[in-house]
């Protein structure tokens, strides 16, 4: 495991030695101690950046390219190490790690190293005379603040359309889960990614996090987290003038109308709710579910709750993992007192295992709780295996309660009724809908959100378009122009 900072293509200490104690949220043993960026981290990351942008730039896009396709085999190469430090650093299960989350990471960056000779400009017709052609430019040096909760796919969604538009990256993983991030640096270095081009500095928000927000060698900031700490993020970096790109929380609605096919319905939803202990943005954290079939899929949906093995991540047959760290797991347990305390029924779950042997870890049951769609559970991000329960008659009612929260991430919705999908679709707040499917995502498809859950969209022509300005160059060909002050 590689444990400290990569800025210039080297691996070096903190410049004051600290670091940070990274833990295995399975037993809370510890996993690593990593060099932990501050503020001159960051400047020395940025330095390095600046160094390299000139060069990587004027790099033929195809070049670029092939060194993001390369980095994509090596990633596949890599896969057991990679897929075991998510699986360490995360509480993620290992089947998903080796089977979602790294092939999905190899995925994006191939994704985009096929975009980087495809990213064209166009032109623009113009009176006679003249060429008016636009060309996307890199933005420079651009800063990544990601989450801990999909820290190595985040690594391809973030980095992915920035180096294949150009510009030069300085990345700052969450603490709690920078190893797989400074694995990916190894990588770049082996597939031979010019020194400088990616910084990884791994260190805590109000530190480093808030340097790279403040730099005023940084054009833009990327940011996925929370709500909150995005408006924060905003804010700061309006002194510098820098762009912003926000991909922030999320409280999806998850609509099973009467006709639809509960089975499929009922798994679906499981994985929506479920997969990596519900800690995603875009989880289908409520269900908002026809009256008429409502106890029937919860008794479907509740048996396979129960059902779900938890257990070390590292285990081959372990469906949920562990939350990621004590404190989390902490403030999930606290919103199941809250929604009791709402007057909220809980069908299922709402404890930590009793199984001894998880006793050392972050782990919570998957939770089932019936609440009133007003209350605060089913309107704040819990952020863990934990869905809210809500009936409605008509499909009106279904939309207002669906768009009752200030969030607007994604939103799924099931139905036999092809005409019932499409004004749903549209009459749903949120930036990613699912039809008869849940929290499928692809490099080619726009991720983002609206409302509370930010602006600007990851992946796709959109993501690089992100990472890009238009310059439009005017050409007088043959044009004449008469002179416009005659005594000229």
């Amino acid at each position: 495991m590689q444990t400290k900072l990569f800025i210039g293509g080297e691996f070096v200490e903190a410049a004051d030695g600290a670091t940070i104690d990274v833990l295995d949220p399975h037993d809370g043993s510890l996993l690593a101690r990593v060099a932990e960026a501050k503020s001159e981290d960051v400047d020395r990351a940025v330095a390095a950046a600046t160094a390299a942008k000139a060069g990587w730039a004027r790099m033929a896009a195809a070049d670029r390219g092939r060194l993001l396709l390369r980095l994509a085999d090596a990633i596949e190469a890599d896969i057991e190490t990679l897929a075991l430090l998510e699986t360490r650093d995360t509480g993620h299960p290992i089947r998903d790690t080796r089977n979602l989350d790294v092939p999905r990471t190899a995925a994006t960056f191939r994704y985009f190293g096929g975009m980087a000779d495809k990213f064209q400009g166009s032109v623009i017709p113009v009176e006679a005379g003249f060429l008016d052609y636009v060309t996307p430019e890199p933005l420079g040096v651009v800063g990544q603040i990601v989450p801990w909760n999909f820290p190595v796919m985040f690594c391809s969604w973030k980095m992915g359309p920035a180096l294949a538009a150009g510009n030069t990256v300085v990345m700052k993983p969450a603490e709690l889960t920078p190893m797989s991030a400074l694995r990916i640096g190894e990588l770049m270095n082996e597939v031979g990614f010019p020194a400088g081009v990616v910084n990884i500095v791994p260190g805590y928000g109000a530190t480093a996090g808030q340097r790279i927000v403040e730099h005023p060698g940084i054009a833009k900031v990327s940011f996925t987290g929370s709500s909150d700490v995005g408006k924060g993020v905003a804010r700061q970096a309006a002194d510098t003038l820098k762009q912003v790109h926000l991909e922030l929380g999320g409280k999806g609605a998850n609509i099973v109308f009467a006709d639809a096919n509960l089975v499929a319905a009922v798994n679906g939803t499981a994985f929506g709710i479920f997969h990596n202990q519900g800690q995603a943005c875009i989880a289908a954290s409520r269900l908002i579910i026809h009256e008429s079939v409502a106890e029937e899929f919860l008794e479907r949906f509740t048996t396979l709750a129960r059902s779900i093995k938890l257990g070390d991540p590292k285990e081959p047959t372990t469906e949920m993992g562990p939350l990621t760290a004590v404190m989390h797991r902490d403030r999930v347990l606290s919103y199941i007192d809250i929604a009791v305390q709402e007057g909220g029924e809980i069908l299922t779950g709402g404890k930590a295992p009793s199984d001894p042997s998880l006793a050392g870890g972050c782990y919570v049951e998957p939770t089932v709780v019936r609440v009133d769609p007003g209350a605060r559970v089913a309107s704040e991000e819990v952020f863990g295996p934990f869905m809210t329960v809500h009936t409605f008659s008509t499909d009106e009612e279904a939309l207002a309660i669906a768009n009752s929260v200030d969030y607007g991430l994604g939103g799924g919705l099931w139905t036999k009724d092809l005409t019932r999908a499409h004004k749903a679709a549209r009459e749903l707040h949120a930036g990613m809908v699912w039809i008869n499917s849940y929290k499928r995502v692809n490099p080619g498809s726009p991720f983002g959100g609206m409302g509370s859950s930010g602006y600007g969209r990851e992946m796709g022509f959109e993501a690089m378009r992100e990472y890009s300005e238009s310059k439009a160059v005017w050409v007088n060909i043959d044009a004449a122009l008469p002179a416009f002050y005659p005594r000229g």
